[in-house]
């Protein structure tokens, strides 16, 4: 069948970028959830930013939630976001979509800037809406990122959502298309590399009958009214947020202004779980004991409440070899390492296991956790004796699809595409009044 945008949860955009002429290198910023325990890093952008044009004015990183500054920047951010629009900082292009080429860490990946349709996407567990979470979704994450989106005039996209395309039929012929390119930039701090072409609505449509011929593959595949068009790869709780802040709004709106209001639509990077720059690397976790309590402390203590929840857990030696129907989870703390060993686990992944026992473990005890990019993080976190770091393996990304459609939304923080030096930066921006 020939299905029309809508049907396939998508929507064109009309996509604001900076006015020609701006440092793109000092405008692109990554996302707000990275480097979330790297003070430095942050401080890094704002000498490198400088008092230029940035999506950093446009944002709220997520180190500073819950911190004093929290409240200001939310202000500033909501004030910049007029400003650069009264100013002409920001100018709007006609419908059309963002052709993005990223290359970051010896690796290149394409995908396409559009809108997702949020009466398609639904996150809660047992979903069968057209786009799916993937993870988890942890409601109390979502208040305090819908107080930055509350009353925010504009948005910009961190969100990668992921297509099942294994012919590449929908993306990478656009690559042939004849387009203007209105970024080509280097991106700071180890970002990598990223070019932007611009194509028109009306380039794109070998791209909307590609989807439609996925639909009707997912159709014969998932069953009538089960099909799992577009799962989510990165920002889950983001489009959560924006889901959220979108049933909020839509209450005020009368059904005419809310088949067509902006706040409906979500920006996003739509990619091809096939293309071979997409790597699934995992999420590490660390816990963070400050002064009450040593990283050996909370180890004994996670340990006695996974042996509770499978069928033995114990601690070994670094470097013990996994058994059949066993997971190994390597731990770092101060200058001890060795490993966690669940025996009988009832998950079916490692992460799942883990992340259950700190759950349980942490509604009793006074410690924090964080979720970390890249072994040599946690290791460097660890190195203070009151922490604990979690080394977890990765996922394969061609179960991704089979695994959501089956059993519905994995444990939260199952796998990161990419390290976070490869994470989406804001460059994009979408318009959220009429």
């Amino acid at each position: 069948m020939d299905y029309n945008w809508n049907e396939l949860g998508l929507h064109i955009p009309q996509i604001m970028l900076p006015k020609e002429g701006t440092d793109y290198s000092r405008w692109a910023v990554i996302a707000c959830d990275q480097f979330t325990s790297d003070p430095a890093y942050w401080e890094q952008v704002q000498e490198i930013v400088g008092d230029a044009p940035s999506t950093l004015r446009l944002m709220l990183p997520e180190y500073y939630l819950g911190k004093p500054e929290e409240e200001t920047l939310i202000r500033e951010a909501r004030e910049n976001m007029k400003k650069y629009v009264e100013e002409g900082i920001l100018r709007t292009l006609e419908p059309g979509c963002m052709l993005v080429r990223r290359t970051a860490e010896g690796r290149s990946r394409l995908g396409l800037v559009i809108c997702i349709d949020l009466e398609a996407y639904d996150f809660h567990q047992g979903s069968q809406s057209l786009i799916r979470a993937t993870e988890r979704t942890i409601v109390e994450r979502i208040p305090p990122r819908l107080r930055i989106r509350r009353g925010a005039p504009l948005e910009m996209p961190h969100i990668l959502i992921l297509i099942d395309d294994p012919d590449k039929t929908v993306l990478e012929p656009l690559e042939a298309l004849d387009g203007e390119v209105l970024y080509d930039t280097d991106l700071m701090l180890n970002g990598g590399h990223i070019t932007g072409k611009f194509l028109p609505e009306a380039s794109l449509e070998g791209a909307r009958a590609a989807m439609s011929a996925l639909m009707d593959k997912g159709k014969a595949f998932y069953g009538e009214g089960k099909v799992l068009l577009e799962a989510m790869g990165d920002g889950n709780h983001s489009l959560a947020t924006a889901k959220t802040a979108w049933e909020e709004l839509k209450e005020t709106l009368s059904p005419e202004e809310q088949e067509s209001h902006p706040a409906r639509f979500a920006l996003c990077e739509i990619e091809n779980v096939h293309d071979e720059g997409i790597v699934f690397e995992p999420i590490h976790r660390v816990v963070f004991g400050h002064d009450k309590i040593t990283g050996a402390a909370f180890l004994e203590k996670l340990v006695a409440v996974l042996d509770e929840q499978n069928g033995f857990a114990h601690t070994a030696p670094a470097g013990t070899a996994q058994a059949d129907n066993t997971y190994v989870i390597p731990y770092v703390t101060g200058s001890e390492e060795g490993c966690i060993v669940i025996e009988n686990p009832v998950s079916g992944l490692e992460v799942g296991a883990l992340q259950n026992g700190l759950d349980a473990l942490l509604k009793d005890v006074d410690a924090e956790l964080d979720f970390i990019h890249g072994e040599a993080s946690v290791r460097t976190l660890s190195e203070d004796p009151a922490n604990v770091g979690f080394l977890l393996p990765s996922m394969d990304k061609f179960k991704l699809f089979p695994a959501v459609a089956q059993d519905g939304a994995l444990p939260r923080k199952t796998f990161s595409m990419g390290e976070a030096n490869e994470k989406r930066y804001y460059i994009e921006v979408h318009s959220l009044e009429d």
